[in-house]
């Protein structure tokens, strides 16, 4: 490890409240994702697109995330019709009629762990959501109207940064399909993350934010996917970790990510949350040698091939053969048919439409959990069974039970493998190989009570 490089902690987010459903339903609006099981979200579609295609930018559906009998849509008046819900069982289809669009109450940003970053001369600090799975460095600022309540938030302020420079003419924005975005202008700073600087680094300060963002988020997100993605106009700014690159800040072309559980926070073995950037941590090997894989990033994701997965050591060839790594997500989404088979290994699991997801008996213990094994390239890497429970998911004829971390990837056509099985690694993002590498963390002791609430 170099003398000028530190660990970057991660830190839980005080604002953040668990809760499976509203996670869920902030990846179906991170990425565009039309649910295919049953529950109080559907998509209504303006028009119908598939996700992503082969060129080099995403390729967003036009849709709508709408919620069941809502009657609020964000930033508009009430009073639309709400459509039938779908039989359980079913896939969910609106009826004639509008529904309310997803109210902004019920959403929270996905940020449960978050970072400092130090910005500007002198320094700034800003607790940002390292997020692998875009590519933005936006931040709470200044010239946010003064009706956006920034109260628990450090903001930006540009003046006071002797090295700030603006870029006039270039502008951001970020949307999901319900309406709510973030957008601004941007200019160029100094960026110290765990100390390794950054000269003329593109800063996207926020000027409107929509209340979606500003409920349970941190002061902003750094993102860690590919440049391709990056929504600065007319022309798309380079991330941090191709600007540590261009500028041989860092030696080894790559970041890393151990995401520690929040069950052992008291053990800094187990508990401590990092990222490291430049350098691989050794002491975090256990004298194990990374397995690296090929990684797509023609969408600008941490996109690698995962065609094979395990229940209890039984084999599946799985119906969606390829997964973004997405330290920016908190649940693990897979194909349907991966979860049924999960689920169908758990006693007592079942099928919340209500929930609009997985749930199991919070007495479940760590012996009727099934051992789940996720292919990473060719290696099957194990999933920790504690993670398998993610929140309190209330009570179903009189028993406690939990919201399960795996989920439906619904219309996606791609796994998204975010924090509960990102937990179970130590992650390394080699950017300049193109490749993602892993190491099996050991597990610790399980059991499957729901995690704090706060």
């Amino acid at each position: 490890m170099s003398a000028n490089f530190q660990r970057v902690l991660r830190v839980h987010n005080p604002n953040y409240r668990r809760d499976g459903r509203k996670s869920y339903v902030w990846l179906l609006r991170k990425y565009n994702i039309t649910p295919t099981l049953p529950g109080p979200y559907y998509v209504e579609k303006k028009e119908h697109t598939q996700k992503l295609h082969a060129g080099n930018q995403p390729y967003h559906k036009h849709h709508q995330l709408r919620k069941h009998h809502a009657h609020t849509q964000v930033g508009a008046a009430t009073g639309s019709t709400s459509p039938t819900p779908p039989a359980t069982g079913g896939t969910p289809s609106p009826s004639s009629g509008k529904g309310g669009e997803v109210p902004a109450e019920d959403q929270q940003n996905d940020s449960e762990y978050i970072c400092d970053v130090q910005i500007g001369t002198p320094a700034q600090t800003l607790r940002l959501d390292f997020d692998t799975g875009s590519s933005d460095l936006w931040v709470w600022s200044t010239e946010l109207s003064k009706s956006v309540n920034t109260s628990g938030h450090n903001v930006f302020d540009p003046s006071k940064s002797s090295t700030f420079k603006p870029m006039s003419g270039s502008t951001w924005q970020i949307s999901y399909g319900d309406g709510s975005s973030a957008s601004g202008d941007v200019g160029t700073d100094v960026v110290n993350i765990g100390g390794v600087q950054i000269t003329g680094q593109a800063v996207e300060e926020a000027k409107t934010l929509s209340s979606a963002f500003t409920q349970n988020a941190g002061d902003g997100l750094m993102g860690l996917a590919f440049g391709n993605i990056n929504t600065v106009k007319p022309n798309p700014v380079a991330t941090p970790v191709t600007n540590m690159i261009n500028q041989s800040a860092i030696s080894e072309k790559l970041f890393t990510a151990k995401l520690g559980s929040w069950r052992d926070a008291s053990d800094p073995d187990k508990g401590a949350s990092f990222y490291t950037f430049g350098y691989i941590d050794q002491t975090t090997l256990n004298g194990e040698t990374p397995f690296y894989t090929p990684v797509d990033n023609s969408q600008g994701f941490w996109q690698i091939q995962s065609g094979t997965y395990t229940v209890n050591g039984t084999s599946y060839n799985a119906n969606t053969t390829t997964s973004i790594m997405d330290t920016g997500t908190t649940l693990a989404l897979v194909d349907d048919a991966t979860c049924q088979n999960i689920y169908n290994a758990i006693p007592g699991a079942t099928y919340d439409q209500s929930q609009q997801g997985y749930v199991f008996p919070a007495s479940t213990t760590a012996d009727q959990l099934p051992q789940v094994q996720f292919a990473i390239g060719t290696k099957l890497f194990d999933f920790q069974k504690e993670d398998l429970g993610f929140a309190s998911a209330g009570t179903t004829n009189g028993q406690q039970m939990v919201y399960g971390s795996i989920q439906s990837a619904g219309d996606m056509g791609m796994n998204i493998f975010g924090d509960a099985f990102l937990k179970s690694l130590y992650a390394i993002f080699d950017q300049g190989n193109q490749q993602f590498g892993a190491v099996q963390r050991m597990e610790p002791t399980q059991n499957t009570s729901a995690p704090p609430s706060s």
